[in-house]
């Protein structure tokens, strides 16, 4: 036995040993020969009545000296009715009626940045990986649409055609080399 473990035992008796005589010390109570008389408790309900009574008066006089509160000056959550200046309709001048007129919608930047091709049952499934500028990478198969703009067309292995919704023109994308 090494003296590590000859030490732990000996000082757990010595603790077991120390808990057995401070729990020899205590004494045990002898129960009171006549129980302690209870209230009755009419009294009891009476008195709390008598104090919540008292605390209410005191609560009302508080609250009737309290200062009222003054009528707001303005209230933030409604609008007042605002009165516009009348405008007078000048008559276009001739540089105004002649507006331009506005092109065709600019297509926005993205690129394709890949593709990637799936073995199924039907055959092989290209999925064209297209990035914007915007930090956005979309996933798009053959039939889905891209960007709320363009409809995908047939997606071949090095790229996609797009079919714009807004012009009807064809937008073809290819993997730069």
């Amino acid at each position: 036995m090494s003296a590590k473990r000859a030490a732990g035992i000996l000082g757990g008796a010595l603790l077991l040993a120390a808990w057995l005589s401070s729990a020899a010390g205590l004494m045990r109570q002898a129960p009171d020969a006549a129980p302690p008389a209870e209230r009755e408790k009419p009294d009891d309900t009476v008195t709390l009545a008598a104090e919540v009574q008292a605390q209410t008066l005191r609560l009302k006089n508080r609250l009737a000296s309290a200062p009222t509160p003054h009528e707001p000056f303005r209230n933030p959550f409604t609008f007042s009715s605002r009165t516009t200046p009348e405008r007078k309709e000048a008559a276009p001048s001739p540089d105004e009626a002649a507006a331009p007129e506005l092109g065709p919608p600019l297509e926005p930047a993205i690129e394709l940045i890949g593709v990637a091709e799936q073995e199924t049952a039907k055959g092989l499934a290209r999925t064209a990986i297209i990035s914007a500028l915007s930090g956005e990478l979309f996933l798009v198969k053959e039939g889905e649409s891209l960007a709320a703009r363009y409809r995908v067309g047939p997606v071949s292995a090095d790229a996609v055609e797009l079919n714009d919704l807004l012009t009807g023109t064809v937008r073809r994308l290819a993997l730069r080399q």
